[in-house]
């Protein structure tokens, strides 16, 4: 943004036009001799040097910054779209499995690692060198400009695109002293234009008129903030590329669910899923742990707002590395902070209480099993998975739905009707088989695949439904065991821990984006002149102003300009100009 490309078309001043009357230029003149005939020039060639550097200024201009910036959000979206193995390597497993050519190249092309491919790390390192190549130079030229006095005053005013003048009785100093004063605000450390006045010296126009009468000038320009507010949104833009990528790289998130008197620690095997960057070590997390006191739940019991949440509160007690405990609160959109880490209450549910034993009267297995919410009334669905209940030779699954508040319709089917545990009951279908559950593949513990399993069922073919009421015990089909219900019914909460360093630094890069992009879009660039002459007796003043762009509030302010003159009188009739070659 050289301020000395800043005339429009058409307006040139004296010191930069040149003479040109009556001369020829080349291409007037025909090739010259000994010049190939025409059509047949050759351009000449530019050398692996040229190409590097046509290379690099192609990179480094900003319309190339902004296709790579499209190309980066174009790139990301496999990462959305597919699982990810940094995420969910059983999801990716799954996704083999089920694609197995078309997963092989997508493997090979690395998009189950898309932030960590080769050629995502590509166009990330080359928007990276784009903006630095492209704001480097541009801040360079705009401190040499800032630095710079404002141009010279022009010798006719006439071709600008807002004019004004006027007559007075001062002199010409002392117009030139207001208007400068004015020119430059009241701030003396922020002023609104750049001022700088001169003596315009008697001249004689190339000896054929005399010299015109001296005159003092005022040269201002403002809006160098609008270049400063271009440049500072492309640096925060530069930081804020820098900043997504180091929190990528540091971040790390856990999550956990942990039932009502159990908790957790903030180690990396202690989460049920956990994600994090190249940069993370283990060894970096704070030792704390986290204990579940009571989960509550309000929802509205009438209107039309019926069986929605109210509010939903978890009581932790939090137990510091030192030893020392508190007891603190989580809530939705209230998470808790420790550490720079945020805890937030992801959901929440029922997880009860369930013990299979085998025929031999031994248990197969016993816990809690969170049964994860499918609608607004809290219908359950949930998994348990018994490992070789008959001597190793099967393996038992099931598969059923937890209601909290339970009605029984006449056709024997089973609903919920409200989400608190008014009326709990426990709905279970029998599978026997190979569950996996020895081939060490990774399973989502949430689903059961019945593809290769055997249903249990009744003497009339239908499938054994089993309904169990807290503290019941029921006897499994088959003769495979027993199944028994707990009599209380503990509550669960998914918990979710993220830990980025890069956040601070985000939200302040993009607010100063913010503010340059304001500044670069709204503050105009202007460029006023003033020119003051005594003629008789009476001192002329002249004002010329030029923006960069349309800008409907030049006119006013060259109009404010003359205003500033002190002792304004009315225009006299014509009025003289100070035309620079007749004086």
């Amino acid at each position: 943004m050289s301020g000395r490309s800043y005339r429009p078309e058409g307006i040139a001043d004296e010191f930069t036009q040149g003479a040109r009357g009556g001369e020829t230029t080349d291409a007037e003149a025909g090739p010259a001799a000994g010049a190939p005939p025409s059509g047949t020039a050759r351009a000449p060639r530019i050398g692996w040097r040229g190409m590097l550097r046509w290379t690099w200024r192609q990179l480094t201009s900003m319309r190339v910054a902004l296709m790579l910036l499209m190309l980066l959000a174009v790139a990301a979206v496999p990462g959305s779209i597919l699982p990810q193995r940094s995420q969910d390597p059983a999801a990716v497993l799954e996704y083999l499995g089920d694609n197995p050519t078309a997963g092989e190249w997508l493997d090979r092309l690395g998009f189950f690692d898309v932030y960590s491919s080769a050629w995502f790390s590509a166009i990330y390192l080359m928007l990276f060198v784009s903006l630095v190549g492209c704001i480097v130079p541009r801040t360079i030229a705009h401190a040499k400009a800032l630095r710079n006095r404002p141009p010279r005053t022009p010798a006719r005013f006439g071709r600008f695109p807002a004019q004004a003048s006027g007559t007075t009785s001062a002199s010409p100093q002392a117009v030139t002293d207001a208007v400068a004063q004015h020119l430059r605000g009241r701030s003396r450390w922020l002023p609104t234009f750049r001022v700088d006045t001169a003596d315009d010296e008697a001249r004689a126009a190339r000896g054929r008129v005399p010299a015109r009468p001296a005159a003092r000038t005022v040269a201002a320009e403002r809006g160098y903030l609008r270049e400063s507010g271009n440049l500072l949104f492309h640096l925060a833009l530069l930081g804020l590329v820098v900043a997504v990528g180091v929190g990528q790289l540091m971040h790390y998130r856990g999550q956990a669910i942990i039932t009502e008197g159990r908790g957790f620690a903030n180690a990396v095997v202690d989460y049920d899923t956990f994600e994090s960057g190249a940069w993370f070590q283990p060894e970096s997390l704070v030792p704390f742990s986290m204990t579940l006191d009571e989960f509550t739940s309000e929802f509205a019991t009438d209107g039309a707002a019926f069986a929605q949440s109210r509010d939903f509160t978890a009581s932790v007690t939090v137990t510091e590395p030192d030893g020392s405990a508190s007891e603190e609160t989580i809530k939705v959109n209230h998470p808790l902070v420790i550490d720079g880490s945020k805890i937030y209450l992801q959901g929440n549910g029922y997880a009860p209480e369930i013990t299979v034993e085998d025929a031999e009267g031994e248990v197969a297995f016993s816990g809690r099993v969170p049964f994860i919410p499918e609608d607004q009334l809290y219908t359950s669905r949930g998994v348990v998975k018994v490992p070789d209940v008959t001597g190793g030779l099967d393996q038992v699954g099931l598969i059923g739905y937890f209601l909290p508040t339970a009605v029984i319709d006449p056709d024997g089917s089973a609903r919920s009707v409200f989400p608190s545990p008014e009326d709990p009951l426990l709905v279970l279908e029998v599978y026997r088989g190979d569950l996996g559950l020895d081939d060490g593949v990774p399973q989502n513990v949430y689903r059961l695949d019945t593809e290769n399993l055997t249903a249990s069922v009744d003497e009339d073919g239908e499938r054994v439904t089993l309904l169990l009421e807290p503290g019941d015990r029921v006897e499994l089909p088959d003769g495979l065991g027993t199944v028994t219900l707990g009599e209380d019914v503990p509550r669960y909460v998914a918990l979710d821990l993220r830990h980025d360093p890069s956040l601070g630094w985000v939200l302040g890069f993009s607010l100063a984006a913010l503010v340059g992009l304001t500044g670069s879009l709204f503050l105009p660039r202007r460029r006023v002149w003033v020119r003051s002459w005594e003629h008789e007796g009476v001192t002329h003043v002249e004002v010329a102003g030029l923006a960069r762009g349309d800008d409907l509030g030049l006119q006013p302010e060259v109009d404010r300009t003359l205003a500033a003159v002190p002792e304004l009188a009315p225009l006299p009739d014509p009025v003289p100009t100070h035309d620079p070659e007749r004086g």
